[in-house]
C-alpha cells in the first residue's frame, strides 16, 4: 500500500516512472528491513515519510533502533537474505543512517534528470536532519 501510494504521488508531481519505480523499491526495502531487523518507535510504528524538493526525491523509514548498525551487507548466491541495502545503493544517489532519541532513520535520495539544484545526493536530507526530537 505504502508503495503504491508513494509511487502514484511521485507520477502525479511530474517524475518519470522510472524514477517512482525505484523509489518505490527503495522504500519497499527499507520498510522490510525495519520490520525485520529493529524494534518499532515508542509510540508502537516505523515511520515511512518522503517529499520531492525540485529534482531531489527524499525517502526515509525511521524505527525504535536495532542492535546493529544498518549496513550493507555481502550477500552470496546461497544467502536467504542480506540483498536490501544493496539494492537500495544500487537505485539510489545516496543513503545514510540519522540516530536520534527515539531510533534509527534510515534514508536515501534520488534525483529526478530534468532538473538540477545542484545539492550533493550523498548529504542527508535537510528536512530529515532538521526534524525534532521527542
Amino acid at each position: 500500500m505504502v508503495r503504491r501510494r508513494l509511487a502514484a504521488e511521485l507520477l502525479e508531481s511530474g517524475v518519470y516512472e522510472d524514477i517512482a519505480d525505484d523509489a518505490a523499491v527503495i522504500v519497499s526495502e527499507l520498510i522490510s528491513n525495519a520490520l525485520r531487523h529493529a524494534r518499532p518507535l515508542p509510540s508502537g510504528d516505523i515511520r515511512v515519510a518522503w517529499t520531492r524538493q525540485g529534482d531531489l526525491i527524499q525517502l526515509a523509514v525511521s524505527d525504535g533502533g536495532a542492535m546493529t548498525e544498518p549496513r550493507r551487507a555481502r550477500a552470496t548466491l546461497s544467502s536467504l537474505g542480506g540483498r536490501g541495502l544493496g539494492i537500495v545503493e544500487s537505485l539510489a544517489d545516496g543513503w545514510g543512517v540519522l540516530h536520534d532519541d527515539d531510533g534509527t532513520t534510515v534514508w536515501a535520495t534520488l534525483h529526478s534528470p530534468h532538473t538540477s539544484n545542484g545539492r550533493s545526493a550523498a548529504d542527508p536530507p535537510q528536512s530529515l536532519i532538521d526534524q525534532p526530537t521527542h
